[in-house]
């Protein structure tokens, strides 16, 4: 059994009666819709035509945000609906990150995740979806795409049928009868914060106190479709995309000949703002501290601070640091220990949270064993505490990889940059703690600069395996944060390097290893907003 939709663009009227049908059956908040109808407008006046195109939950066979899900709140039944259950939600977002069809949103009375769940209370009972039997037209049909019998297994075997972002390899069960490219490819009509009878720069209804508040944690400025100047910058969370003209010109300009959306739902902006970018930096001080000591343990000669109480206690600091903006980022705080106490080991950030755990123990147990004396202990924490700082430092990269939705966290250079990162801010770190000394760690703090700087060109510069990849590429260097970007590179990468070559003194080492510090968080916070302002619908 796997339950599907088939959305008949024949017969769509755009009345909106699905949308409707839906918030009333789940007393959905004003602002939000787990099914909205997409309007694409082509052509001049008088030679135009509208397409109305019905979006939700593709109830993938191969869900992304299943996956990613830390604690199963989002789970695949076994008729292939894929519901949620908001008593486990923990409203880190992660699931809208994955989600390529943008189909969940936080509600913002319960303040968890929310999507269709294809009226699994009433499929339950015999009956069909809410947004099936209100519809005037029958342009929506439901059933058993497995059952042979079943209309809307007969429909799709017999019509050409397509299905949004087929590349993704979800495998959805949204199928549409002639569905037209310009509504189901959200890169194909660029959107707009202003829309056929939608105002939507500032949210809707309850919803726009949520955006107000995502929009001050990312340090977003709000641009009202009324504003003379809309060039100035800034993100409208509500209303998907409105940034600098440049970016502009890149993401939106190229596609105007292709279709023009005059109607359209919120849009949620920048999900993972700027405790995220934070979070990653300091994992990569805490892990990078104590991978650079143990190594350079190992390999002889390191100082006895290498691996002294200072550089330990540091490295624990940062990582508590780290824990306390992971919970900071979540819309439902209160519940963080769900992530360790109702794991989805698939998701990995259940599996980052149990590297930093096993790195926060084990650096408690080194500690205490140098405050002991213990030297059995000190070996032993040492030889675990290396390989849980490396997986701390490139977890994140298969965390944000799970975030499917997003083509340019899918780069295979992630991994090898996170931990490139983390030796660099360990390396830095450490030379800050011994006082610029020794040269040796100035000279690998410069290969590590020079090997970090390398792979932030090559990710940003190279040919991208999508058009989405290339535009969030393009973004990076051209966008609105572009000039945080610059700021990294040149301040935290060419400045460094400079003064990593014109000596020794501990004074320029030291500055170069604060100016390392800064760069890597710069080049990370416009990482990780950069691809959130492609469209994902």
């Amino acid at each position: 059994m796997n339950y599907g939709f088939v959305i008949d663009n024949r017969k769509c009227i755009g009345c909106h009666a699905c949308t409707v049908a839906c918030k009333s059956e789940h007393e959905i908040p004003l602002g939000v819709n787990r099914t909205h109808v997409k309007y694409v407008e082509k052509g001049v006046f008088p030679q135009t035509r509208r397409t109305f195109t019905v979006t939700r939950c593709n109830h993938c066979e191969d869900a992304p945000c299943v996956e990613i899900c830390p604690t199963s709140a989002l789970f695949t039944r076994r008729d292939g609906i894929v519901d949620f259950d908001s008593e486990r939600c923990i409203a880190c977002r992660s699931c809208m990150q994955a989600c390529p069809y943008d189909a969940l949103y936080i509600d913002p009375e319960t303040r968890t995740a929310a999507k269709c769940n294809y009226c699994a209370h009433r499929v339950e009972r015999g009956y069909e979806p809410a947004c099936v039997i209100v519809c005037p037209v029958q342009a929506i049909v439901s059933g058993d795409l497995e059952d042979a019998d079943s209309p809307i297994a007969r429909l799709v075997a017999r019509e050409e049928v397509s299905v949004r972002k087929p590349a993704k390899g979800a495998r959805p069960n949204v199928y549409y009868v002639e569905g037209d490219r310009a509504a189901l490819d959200p890169s194909a009509a660029a959107p707009s914060d202003s829309y056929f009878a939608s105002e939507q720069s500032g949210g809707v209804g309850h919803f726009a106190r949520w955006v107000q508040e995502r929009a001050a944690e990312a340090g977003e400025d709000l641009v009202s479709p009324f504003d003379p100047a809309p060039e100035r910058g800034g993100v409208t969370l509500a209303g998907s995309i409105s940034i600098s003209q440049r970016a502009v010109d890149d993401v939106g300009r190229e596609l105007a000949g292709q279709g023009r959306r005059v109607y359209d739902a919120p849009g949620k902006g920048i999900l993972w703002g700027w405790q995220v970018a934070a979070y990653i930096w300091t994992k990569a001080v805490a892990s990078g501290v104590v991978a650079v000591g143990v190594l350079w343990h190992l390999l002889g000669g390191a100082p006895p601070a290498a691996t002294g109480f200072a550089a330990l206690a540091t490295a624990l600091a940062f990582l508590g640091l780290t824990g306390l903006l992971l919970i900071a980022d979540l819309d439902r705080p209160e519940r963080f220990l769900y992530v360790l106490l109702r794991p989805n080991w698939r998701s990995w950030l259940v599996r980052g949270a149990y590297l930093i755990s096993g790195l926060g123990l084990a650096l408690t147990l080194w500690l205490v064993a140098l405050w002991q004396g213990w030297e059995w202990l000190i070996r032993f924490a040492r030889l675990a505490a290396l390989p849980l700082a490396v997986g701390s430092a490139a977890y994140t990269a298969f965390l944000f990889a799970q975030a499917r939705g997003r083509d340019y966290w899918q780069s295979a250079l992630s991994p090898l940059r996170m931990l490139v990162q983390a030796l660099l801010a360990g390396s830095a770190a450490l030379l800050i703690l011994l006082g610029g000394q020794p040269l040796e760690m100035g000279r690998v703090l410069l290969a590590l600069v020079a090997a970090n700087l390398l792979i932030l060109l090559q990710e940003v510069f190279t040919a991208h395996p999508t058009e989405d990849a290339a535009r969030a590429g393009r973004l990076v260097w051209r966008g609105p944060d572009s000039t945080l970007w610059w700021s990294g590179i040149g301040l935290g990468s060419l400045l460094p390097a400079l003064l990593l070559l014109a000596g020794s003194s501990p004074v320029l080492l030291g500055l170069a290893a604060v100016l390392a510090l800064g760069g890597v968080f710069l080049t990370e916070f416009v990482w990780v907003r950069a691809p959130q302002r492609i469209p994902l619908s």
